[in-house]
């Protein structure tokens, strides 16, 4: 039976009760013992989320399944992020809350994700970070982690985000998410589904700025490393060959746009001495680049670990600074194409992190993890 959505209703709040009972069990069978304590969600709560319009049921037939809290006022827990950023920090976005399900039902959150994803752009939520099981779920759903934010009551919670691209035609955007993001969960981590959601994201953004072709830029974007399932070296021309032979893309594009698109694909990897050849180009690779701080730092640490675990502790930091200056100092190799771009001003703050070693040296040592598995690259 198809499962529906409605907004709750006052006499259902018993009903809601009873599901966040029944999923606050599921949280400590699974080892979640610190989410949902004293009594969270309250009653109190849960009826003035229904007095403000806030609460929905996911439907089955007649039957209430499950039930989530769906706004697109500011979540002001959001506000400030810590150790990441937002993928997209645009001031409209919408929030989920307090998911729950009733015992034997399930379908629940594909149903809620997708009924909040049609309307809006942007997607965000939080989950506590021992809660293995939504972290999992959000991911599978096309979420990626961007960070910590903090609640009231100063606990910390992994911050979410889901881009939902409703300006791309909507068959399309079928096609990619069906076909196209699985081949990015059998590559490394470093070129897996987060990073290409990543770049999808901030290629949009930069589309929005210029005025350029969103089905363009989306399918570029979501094709930019796709080449990689035939290898590493030459993956950028394997991903705009793709793009060139694939029939399907003529359904929605025209001969000359699809060119310009297999050119852009094969320009991600431009270049100091190699430039993209057109705007498109330019925002892929400068989309590619996915400067964060903590992350970058994260990634050549994680580098040096696999590749020269002989090193020792003094030996990583020596050679994690050094990697940073000579690809992000202010004669590194780097190069960035759109000084609009969200990475010209995080490689500024990249840069004066580097310049204070102090701040650089307690981040390494709390990112500092030699036994740690890496599969990373940090020259991706």
């Amino acid at each position: 039976m198809d499962l529906g959505v409605r907004k709750t209703r006052a006499d259902e709040t018993d009903v809601l009760m009873a599901m966040f009972d029944y999923s606050r069990n599921l949280m400590r069978a699974a080892g979640n013992r610190d989410q949902w304590v004293g009594g969270y969600p309250q009653r109190s709560l849960v009826e003035n989320d229904i007095a403000k319009g806030q609460s929905y049921v996911v439907t089955e037939g007649d039957a209430v399944a499950g039930t989530f809290v769906f706004f697109t006022d500011e979540e002001p827990t959001y506000r400030t992020i810590h150790h990441g950023h937002w993928m997209d920090e645009s001031e409209g976005y919408g929030t989920m809350h307090r998911m729950a399900r009733s015992e034997g039902r399930h379908g629940i959150a594909a149903a809620a994700i997708g009924w909040c994803a049609q309307r809006t752009e942007s997607l965000r939520a939080d989950t506590h970070e021992d809660n293995y099981v939504v972290q999992r779920l959000l991911e599978r759903h096309n979420f990626v982690y961007c960070g910590m934010i903090q609640l009231e009551d100063g606990s910390w919670r992994k911050a979410y985000q889901r881009m939902n691209y409703l300006t791309v035609t909507p068959q399309l955007r079928m096609y990619v998410e069906e076909r196209i993001l699985p081949l990015y969960d059998n590559f490394d981590e470093a070129h897996g589904r987060s990073h290409v959601l990543r770049v999808m994201a901030q290629s949009m953004a930069l589309a929005r700025h210029y005025g350029l072709n969103a089905d363009m830029v989306y399918t570029i974007a979501a094709f930019h490393d796709a080449g990689l399932r035939e290898g590493r070296d030459t993956h950028h021309v394997v991903s705009g060959r793709y793009i060139r032979t694939w029939p399907i893309l003529r359904q929605w594009f025209d001969a000359e746009q699809i060119e310009v698109m297999a050119q852009a694909a094969e320009d991600h990897r431009a270049s100091s001495l190699r430039a993209p050849r057109s705007i498109y180009g330019m925002i892929v690779a400068e989309a590619d680049r996915d400067i964060d701080s903590e992350r970058i730092v994260l990634r050549a640490l994680q580098f040096g670990l696999e590749h020269c675990p002989e090193a020792g502790k003094e030996g990583q930091w020596h050679r994690m600074v050094s990697h940073l200056r000579k690809k992000y100092g202010a004669d590194g190799y780097m190069k960035l194409w759109i000084p609009e771009s969200a990475n010209a001003r995080r490689l500024e703050e990249l840069r004066r992190l580097m310049e204070d070693e102090v701040r650089l040296r307690q981040l390494f040592e709390r990112l500092y993890r030699p036994k740690q598995e890496s599969g990373a690259d940090d020259d991706a």
